[in-house]
């Protein structure tokens, strides 16, 4: 049994820290490659919906993922307001997106995902990527997703799915972390372990009055949540 399995012989959610924001996790996060999961995530948005507007990018960490959509979205149909409560994450987010030369279409603030400073139905759609493992209580999360978001707006949350065994979650983590640092793979082992499973978000998600198809396993280690804001 190596380090991964001892740590981790039993799979229940262990909540890793809410808010990364030490240097050295903003450094590393923003270093480990996502630029296939982010350039997925952008292409399955935008073909999500034919909506025009601004959209809230919730948890958006370095804003890898507001710039992908940007810089996919040729059609200029999106500003996006991009939110996060750690500092360091904050300030790496801007210096990305001023060398992206994306300051006209991208604001960066810091805000709490669990209460947003946001008019209700403000936003013509709401994405997050990677976020909900973070949050305790989920539900206020996505709660104030739904608040936010305009009735006929987009909803699109992915988030990482927490394995059903210990030698899944190993497996995971030495396939998508095998060329990263030691503390790299185990941000990423910490935050499968505290991600949910495809039945919690959506118990989470009826409360919300959205169905179970609305949330669907979409590779072997994401779950996503694709859905029309409904008028109540």
């Amino acid at each position: 049994m190596n380090s991964l399995d001892a740590k981790w012989n039993m799979i229940a959610r262990i909540l890793e820290p809410e808010v990364m924001d030490t240097p050295e996790e903003a450094r590393d996060y923003d270093a480990m490659d996502h630029s296939g999961v982010n350039r997925l995530f952008a292409s399955d948005f935008l073909a999500s919906t034919m909506i025009t507007g601004n959209v809230l990018d919730v948890g958006t960490g370095t804003a890898q993922i507001p710039i992908e959509v940007c810089q996919q979205d040729s059609a200029n149909r999106f500003t996006i307001t991009a939110i996060d409560l750690a500092e360091h994450m904050l300030a790496l987010a801007i210096h990305n997106v001023e060398r992206a030369g994306l300051v006209s279409r991208i604001t960066v603030q810091k805000a709490d995902a669990k209460g947003f400073l946001f008019p209700e139905k403000h936003f013509a759609a709401v994405i997050s990527n990677s976020i909900i493992h973070h949050i305790p209580e989920p539900f206020h999360c996505f709660s104030e997703m739904h608040r936010v978001c305009a009735p006929g707006g987009v909803l699109f949350v992915r988030d990482l799915l927490r394995p059903q065994d210990s030698s899944t979650l190993t497996k995971l983590v030495e396939i998508y972390a095998k060329d990263a640092n030691p503390h790299q793979r185990a941000m990423f082992g910490a935050s499968l372990h505290a991600a949910l499973t495809l039945n919690e978000v959506r118990a989470l998600l009826a409360r919300l009055g959205y169905p179970p198809d609305t949330i669907q396993q979409t590779s072997d280690r994401h779950w996503t949540w694709s859905a029309t804001r409904h008028s109540s």
